[in-house]
């Protein structure tokens, strides 16, 4: 087991360019310094272990590991990535049974026509284009089970940050508390 009844868990998955990143921010802003935890799965696996994502990766335990941990020591998390239903779906159901706290999962359904004008818009979009992305997007990619929320490309980003506050009954702290 992991966490607490009192922390709540988030997953965030769906295509790159989707909005989960933006997503995850807006709610870390929202909920305060000290109280959310966020475990992006670029960050852990493109910048801290520089792999690819394949079966079997170090990053699929690692951002299970991050994950547990933020939750043992009383954070609020949010996992965000892509994270294939093939390869993170296991780990992730794992996660999920496993946490004490509520847990909400959701799936940016953008389609691929979306995708591209979003990534059009964002800084990684020197990196990588809409050729590297139209290979990556996999529609409809939902974990087994049912358990995730989708959420259309139609919700805005404040729209989807408020349904997401009220799902998991995260209220932003008071304002003035909290350090710098």
């Amino acid at each position: 087991m992991t966490g607490s009844e009192h922390t709540v868990l988030i997953v965030l998955r769906g295509n790159s360019g989707s909005g989960k990143s933006s997503i995850a921010a807006a709610l870390r802003a929202r909920c305060g310094r000290g109280r959310l935890a966020l475990v992006g799965q670029d960050n852990l696996r493109r910048t801290v272990l520089q792999e690819r994502d394949t079966d079997g990766c170090a990053s699929i335990g690692l951002i299970d590991t991050v994950a547990r941990y933020a939750l043992d020591h009383g954070f609020h998390v949010v996992v965000e990535g892509i994270l294939a239903a093939a390869r993170y779906g296991p780990m992730l159901g794992r996660l999920a049974a496993d946490h004490r706290g509520r847990t909400l999962l959701y799936y940016l359904d953008v389609d691929l026509a979306e995708t591209l004008r979003r990534h059009s818009l964002r800084p990684q979009a020197a990196e990588f284009g809409s050729e590297e992305m139209t290979g990556w997007y996999v529609g409809g990619d939902l974990l087994p089970g049912g358990a995730e929320q989708v959420v259309g490309e139609d919700s805005t980003l404040e729209q989807t940050v408020a349904r997401i506050l009220a799902d998991a009954g995260l209220t932003p702290p008071a304002s003035g508390a909290g350090e710098p």
